[in-house]
């Protein structure tokens, strides 16, 4: 355990955003399997309007620094992808 003020302070707010990241990292991944969902049940509106949610919570994901740049703009373009093959 740490003795140092500063280092006491660097790991209760290391723990706080981590929780953080990870509570946005579980609405990222739950808004992707409604869509994947939607695309296995081949029910084209509900794909879009799912995607469309998706997409919103990945690129907030990505503003707020949990996931990169690139990493977004792939998790994006597949799901994108998926359901345009669907259309």
């Amino acid at each position: 355990m740490a003795n140092i003020k500063s280092a006491k302070k660097r790991i209760l707010v290391n723990e706080t955003k981590a929780a953080r990241n990870k509570a946005i990292k579980s609405r990222v991944k739950t808004s992707v399997k409604k869509v994947e969902a939607a695309i296995a049940q081949k029910d084209v509106e509900a794909a879009k309007t799912a995607l469309t949610a998706a997409i919103g919570e990945i690129s907030k994901a990505g503003s707020k620094g949990v996931y990169h740049k690139k990493t977004v703009s792939r998790k994006i373009s597949r799901l994108s992808k998926a359901v345009n093959s669907i259309a």
